[in-house]
């Protein structure tokens, strides 16, 4: 082996003027949301440790640091190749230029865009400079949309995370705190950056420290811990062949899940505390169980009533046994569609990860399958109301953002019956004060284009359902490819067709964006008819979904089924010959009124009636 270097560096250090490339063998960006909002989790957690607004910004240097592990480079030909980290090196540079975007109109900017990109004769190159992928960096960072039809895995998973990351960047971090967070994430944030310069050692390195001496994950830390306290050997056997049919099955789900089965299990019946943001606050129960839970079971033995071999096999056959077996069935609920278990389906679709412990927290291993469903069901309903209502008032679901809620949610239903949930549940959305009617200006903007289709998706679903037609929800969401649905505006972008109710482009365009001028309509159909007044459309919504056609007036005269619902329900429906702004505001509060009706409080007592 020849030359090897190892050098810690901030992240201002290793990318300020650096210029990384991928080999064209590497493997694609793979990194999916729940990798991307952990990563900001942990650091926006780490940052809040410390932040006072009351800090002047040099204190950020003494605020504690983040270690984000190690990058292998393998540097030949005067290029660095990165061999080991390019997940990690391409998230934050979308952070960062995330970041950029936030802070384009402020006046206490963090200079950043030479950790992203360098210039060179009016030419910019990226520093993670990947030529596939550069038409769609530019436009992230010039903030212009990106249509990623027919594009390569990789940049598919770039704008996607890119999205998360607009979406789950905490609420916090946004205002005052920006600037403080940029200075932090670039100074206290390092990296060790290891350097071959053969691709041979580079290889020799990654391979090292992935295969020898691989140190035991926390899981089967905490197995043996629990093993070993058993003393009857054929027990032991028994239930450490049920811990393996449990893993097993959980690792057949997807990487991390057994581990994050225990640490859900344990953080819904468990934890009784969690960190308060403040400074010197230590770790509560519930972020100790998200990152050591094995050491966290050992310490509390006792209060988790582990004292005699016989209670450490009932932990592991009876309680692992069964909250593994109901995490597996909320996970396979999350990626499909199943029957009375629909809702845990839509909250997943928006990456709502805080919902397992929620759905966990109130079951009880001697619970009739019956009785399971019937708490799981009310519950995922309360987090579906939950967050469409925060959705609509333009308020962060992120992990970060509602964590603490969440947990003084779980905490407070644990093991309760499906009676107490109802109450307890309603209380909490009562206690919230928001409903639908809180924002009158719900619409469109850069970053919210899949939850509004997410709501769209629901509203049509549920009309045609209620209609007597089949559900098609599953074409609604899906945004990919020519076939897929896509959000649509009535109004095309033309705001000379609309100056006679308008006296600016801007008051158009902000009109034009809100909830009651949009429709869920298939791609082809934007490009063949969006530019069309809305006179020439109407005839083609006709032949659209439900919501699109009951603009037309013989959607009222033709479908016996809605007509009944319609009337049945007490909505406004009706139709527009026109569609002037009055008829956007009459289809605005449609469409309140209609989320009003699907994400009631009174599903609880509905669900818990079933």
């Amino acid at each position: 082996m020849k030359k090897i270097d190892g050098e810690a560096k901030t992240v201002r250090k290793l990318l300020a003027g650096a210029k990384y490339a991928i080999d064209y063998y590497q493997r694609e960006f793979k990194w999916q949301t729940k990798q991307v909002t952990e990563l900001i989790d942990d650091l926006a957690s780490k940052f809040l440790q410390d932040f006072r607004p009351s800090h002047e910004r040099s204190e950020v240097a003494d605020y504690g640091h983040y270690f984000l592990g190690s990058i292998i480079i393998s540097h030949k030909n005067g290029h660095s190749f990165i061999i080991d980290g390019q997940q990690r090196l391409t998230t934050l540079t979308l952070m960062l230029i995330h970041l950029h975007n936030l802070q384009k109109t402020r006046t206490d900017k963090v200079p950043i865009d030479e950790l992203i990109f360098s210039e060179k004769f009016a030419k910019k190159s990226f520093n993670l400079d990947v030529e596939e992928r550069r038409p769609c960096m530019e436009a992230l960072f010039a903030g212009h949309p990106f249509d990623d039809t027919d594009q390569p895995e990789s940049v598919r998973n770039i704008l996607a995370r890119y999205h998360d990351i607009q979406q789950y960047f905490p609420d916090d971090l946004v205002g005052e705190a920006l600037p403080y967070f940029l200075d932090w994430l670039i100074e206290n944030v390092h990296l060790v950056e290891i350097t071959a310069y053969t691709d041979e050692d580079a290889y020799t390195i990654f391979e090292t420290m992935n295969d020898r001496g691989l140190s035991l994950s926390p899981t089967d830390m905490l197995k043996g811990f629990l093993l070993a306290n058993i003393t009857d050997e054929q027990k032991r056997l028994d239930a450490n062949a049920v811990w393996k049919e449990r893993v097993g099955t959980l690792i057949d789900l997807g990487k991390d899940e057994d581990a994050d089965a225990v640490k859900t299990w344990l953080r819904s019946q468990y934890a009784q505390t969690i960190r308060e943001r403040k400074k010197g606050a230590l770790p509560g129960d519930f972020d100790r169980l998200g990152t050591e839970f094995h050491r966290w079971v050992r310490e509390h033995q006792k209060d988790l009533g582990l004292k005699k071999s016989a209670e450490f096999v009932t932990f592991i056959a009876r309680d692992f046994a069964f909250y593994a077996t109901q995490y597996l069935r909320l996970r396979q609920a999350s990626q499909q569609l199943t029957t009375g278990l629909e809702t845990i389906f839509y909250n997943a679709r928006h990456d709502f990860t805080l919902q397992y412990p929620l759905l966990l927290s109130p079951l009880k291993p001697d619970d009739s399958d019956e009785l399971i469903n019937k708490k799981l069901r009310i519950v995922a309903a309360f987090v579906d109301i939950l967050l469409a209502r925060r959705l609509w008032n333009f308020r962060s679901i992120a992990y970060s953002t509602v964590q603490y809620s969440m947990f003084l949610v779980m905490r407070d239903i644990r093991g309760k019956s499906p009676r107490e949930l109802v109450t307890i549940l309603k209380d909490r959305l009562e206690s919230d004060g928001e409903t639908f009617a809180s924002n009158d200006r719900f619409a469109l903007h850069q970053q919210n284009r899949h939850t509004i289709q997410q709501l769209l998706a629901r509203m049509v679903d549920h009309v045609e359902r209620e209609s007597g037609l089949d559900s098609h929800f599953m074409d609604y969401i899906a945004g990919k490819g020519k076939h897929g649905y896509e959000v649509e505006h009535i109004w095309a972008d033309k705001f000379s067709r609309h100056r006679a109710e308008f006296d600016h482009p801007a008051d158009f365009a902000e009109y034009r964006n809100r909830f009651g001028g949009l429709l869920l309509l298939p791609k082809t159909f934007n490009a063949s008819f969006g530019d069309l007044t809305y006179e020439k459309k109407l005839e083609h919504y006709f032949g659209q979904n439900i919501l699109a056609k009951s603009l037309h007036p013989n959607c009222y005269k033709h479908n016996p089924g809605f007509a009944k619902y319609a009337k049945a329900s007490g909505l406004p429906f009706q139709p527009h010959k026109d569609f002037l702004k009055t008829d956007l505001d009459a289809r605005h509060e449609l469409y309140r009124q209609l989320a009003e009706q699907i994400w009631n409080p009174s599903r609880l007592g509905a669900e818990a009636q079933r």
